[in-house]
């Protein structure tokens, strides 16, 4: 609402130019304040926050507000550490007065990027997400005999500053708010002027720009209607496999051009079953846990279990959280395996 108010009385034409003059909006204070706000969210009593808040929260926002309008923020305070669920990936966190600029920057910017995303794209928007792009993969294997998964091999380590920083280019024309982008791409490397780091608020949108061109080519060159797309995860439907193995040629060519390299192509008749977001997608609304999901979800359910029972978890905190991991399961026909694997490790009794 607070971006809204502001935005009403900006004089930004709402067209599909390049977009300009939002850095008077970044620097508001209120836009700062509902940044800050967005930042501290789940993790209002870390140690991060309160020594921001310890520190004089509003003076922080001062000088981040000096710092944007300068055009020379303090970006590149990561703080590193390895998740292993679903697989090992290295976080890379950023400093949490940089989260509140991250928060500030998008807050505005958002639309601008929202507008360059097709229908099909699931990751990192509002009103999309891991279940809508179920329901679309869903819709899909049902009119479809065959299917193409492709995704990216390290995707977010391998995006080029350069290529990045040019479709930001023609995204914003204002040359302090495309300076501020460029600090926070260049503060991070995974080899030489590549990468963003997963962790960043930005970097999902970076990432899901990266590819929104690919994707229009998808629809407007290739007019290939049954796709979608997660993040790098992207999916192809067709009636003959000829079809499907045509148009890998031309998207091997788009993602050279992007500098990027796909993994091995999955390509399979839906009857086999679609492997999607943890999911397993057949004909006729059939959708089961994958392998993957069902190992997951027993060792975390072992995990919560064991918080619990030594008193690292309430009551209240325990039934949050397991209603949270059985959500997932519930998208699936899932619920004897659910129930056999929550009856057995003790937690069916309290859910």
């Amino acid at each position: 609402m607070v971006i809204a108010k502001l935005k009403s009385t900006h004089p930004i034409l709402q067209s599909m130019k390049r977009a300009n003059n939002l850095l008077p909006l970044i620097v508001e204070p209120e836009n700062l304040r509902l940044a800050l706000w967005k930042a501290q969210k789940g993790k209002k009593w870390s140690n991060a926050v309160r020594q921001y808040y310890d520190a004089g929260w509003q003076s922080g926002l001062l000088v981040l507000r000096k710092e944007i309008a300068s055009g020379e923020v303090s970006v590149g305070d990561y703080y590193f550490f390895t998740i292993f669920d679903p697989k090992e990936r290295e976080i890379c966190a950023p400093a949490f007065r940089e989260q509140i600029l991250h928060h500030a920057l998008m807050n505005v910017c958002h639309e601008y990027f929202e507008r360059k995303q097709i229908f099909d794209s699931y990751a990192s928007r509002k009103g999309k997400g891991t279940y809508k792009a179920l329901e679309r993969a869903k819709y899909y294997t049902d009119k479809y005999t065959w299917y193409l998964k492709l995704d990216v091999k390290k995707f977010f380590a391998n995006i080029q500053h350069e290529i990045l920083e040019q479709q930001l280019s023609c995204l914003f024309k204002e040359d302090v708010l495309l300076g501020i982008f460029r600090q926070i791409i260049d503060s991070y490397e995974d080899t030489v002027a590549r990468g963003v780091p997963i962790g960043n608020l930005s970097s999902q949108y970076f990432a899901n720009h990266y590819l929104s061109a690919f994707d229009h080519w998808v629809k407007e060159e290739l007019r290939y209607k049954a796709y979608i797309r997660y993040m790098d995860d992207m999916i192809f439907w067709a009636n003959t496999k000829t079809a499907l193995q045509d148009a890998l040629k031309g998207i091997q060519t788009q993602m050279e051009q992007l500098s990027l390299i796909l993994k091995p192509a999955q390509l399979n008749q839906c009857r086999f079953g679609l492997p999607v977001l943890g999911y397993r997608v057949y004909p006729d609304q059939q959708v089961r846990l994958g392998k993957r999901a069902k190992r997951r979800f027993i060792k975390q359910t072992e995990d919560l279990d064991q918080a619990y029972v030594t008193g690292l978890l309430s009551e209240d905190s325990y039934q949050r959280r397991l209603q949270s991991l059985t959500a997932f399961t519930t998208h699936a026909q899932a619920c004897a395996f659910r129930q056999r694997v929550l009856t057995a490790s003790g937690h069916f009794d309290r859910f």
